[in-house]
């Protein structure tokens, strides 16, 4: 297995998909230059409608029908797609689509001038259900072994470690260590960049003039690996949530192992899931309410195959939120607790209509165990009042169920998860000044002992 991932990794690193094969950039390139865009043109990312466009060309077209049908609905498409270019110039999707138009274009001889009828939507024969496997199980043979991640792993050795990382709420993050933080974050930030995928969310204000945050759009790039898959990209955003990649296709491509990387949908619109299982990961996202949350299973191995030239500090799931983007939920709670049954949000002002009791009575109905999960709802609901942030902890607990390893670690608690980095208080900097002060008293009477 090692030769054979290192055999991989000495080629060039894959870029980011587009649909055209000529204009592709380098991973590290377009992650600095949507990270840019997106801070520079938030509100219109918000507004665009690209994926519309995507899925309304996707669902009139199919390999068998007519070249000059086709050339119809591909020029319907570049005119949905123009319309969109005020909002979603900014938008990875909406470029991928300029370049793909352009190719498909001169690919099939259309001309750019003709009839452009809107989109015929035609109903595709429902896909047979998957079978109930766990997330990592490598049981089907759907390609060699090097594209089934425990198959392909040298005979007797240990398996592997499989790790977790969950994004959700306001937003709240559990990073593959099993820190719990919350954060700001607003803005474009990278929650998972190594050698094989890449992953980034865009989180929006909740209420206007609050630092209160919350994912608003997710892409997830899975780069080409050997002969088991073509590089795909899936990007969700608020209402937008798609059962396939954004070049149409619910799987890997056309190599051999491609059925080891697909798209399921499991509920419409709210909850979908990708699996990897030629890098042994699963990943969740699910829409609730009008935000995005994100949960991933992954082995450690690949969760550490980081490039060696990438800056990896701000690779969220691996080291955390930034310090100076951190937040202490615990002075929001005891500044409710303070004032008398009144809520107050981060900013202390009182809190969207929630109070501290009512909305830890809202939050118990769905978690029971007041761990940081619970805690996390509460904050969220005293920050923006939104109650489907319940929900959003509801759904990122049942995910670490679902894709955490170890059962003793679902619930963290408040002593886990400030034991080890928190900053010492006054009862342990005390101490610490009288047994500076005693070495000094003691160096001090050597000192005059010698003269």
């Amino acid at each position: 297995m090692q030769s054979q991932r290192e055999g991989s990794e000495a080629r060039p690193r894959a870029g980011w998909m587009v649909m055209g094969t000529g204009a592709r950039l380098s991973a590290l390139q377009v992650c600095r230059t949507i990270a840019v865009l997106l801070s520079l043109f938030p509100s219109a990312s918000l507004q665009c409608k690209i994926l519309k466009c995507n899925s309304e060309f996707w669902a009139s077209t199919s390999n068998s029908g007519p070249e000059e049908e086709f050339c119809t609905a591909l020029r319907a498409y570049n005119s949905c797609v123009r319309r969109t270019a005020r909002t979603c110039r900014g938008d990875l999707a909406y470029h991928s689509a300029q370049h793909g138009i352009e190719d498909l274009m001169s690919q099939h001889n259309c001309s750019k001038e003709g009839p452009t009828s809107q989109p015929r939507s035609r109903t595709p024969p429902p896909p047979p259900l998957p079978p109930q496997l766990p997330p990592d199980s490598q049981e089907r043979s759907d390609g060699p072994e090097v594209c089934h991640y425990e198959r392909s792993l040298p005979r007797h050795t240990a398996p592997p470690n499989y790790t977790h990382c969950g994004f959700f709420g306001d937003p709240h993050l559990r990073t593959f260590g099993d820190d719990f933080q919350t954060c700001k974050v607003e803005g474009a930030w990278p929650l998972i960049h190594n050698k094989y995928l890449s992953v980034q969310v865009t989180n929006t204000p909740v209420v206007p003039g609050s630092l209160a945050t919350a994912t608003s759009k997710l892409t997830i790039i899975f780069k080409n690996f050997q002969e088991c898959v073509d590089q795909k990209m899936y990007h969700a955003e608020t209402d937008e949530l798609p059962a396939a990649f954004a070049d149409g296709s619910k799987n890997g491509g056309d190599q051999h192992g491609a059925n080891t990387l697909r798209v399921v949908e499991k509920v419409p619109g709210q909850y979908v899931e990708i699996q990897a299982r030629y890098i042994g990961t699963t990943i969740v996202v699910r829409q609730v309410g009008r935000y995005l949350t994100f949960a991933v299973r992954m082995p450690e191995e690949v969760v550490n195959s980081v490039e060696e030239d990438d800056n990896q500090d701000l690779y969220l799931c691996l080291h955390g939120c930034p310090a100076n983007q951190r937040i202490d939920f615990r002075t929001v709670r005891a500044r409710a607790a303070e004032a008398h049954g009144i809520g107050r949000a981060r900013s202390g002002t009182v809190g969207h209509g929630f109070t501290y009791q009512s909305a830890k009575a809202t939050c118990k109905e769905r978690l029971p165990v007041e761990d940081l999960y619970f805690q996390s709802c509460v904050f969220d609901l005293l920050s923006s009042g939104d109650i489907n942030f319940t929900m959003a902890a509801y759904y990122a607990f049942e995910d670490v169920k679902m894709l955490h390893s170890n059962s003793d670690r679902y619930h963290i608690f408040e002593k886990d998860a400030y034991m080890g980095n928190a900053a010492p208080t006054g009862g342990s900097v005390l101490p610490l000044i009288l047994l500076n002060s005693l070495a000094l008293f003691l160096w001090t009477e050597c000192c005059m002992v010698h003269i």
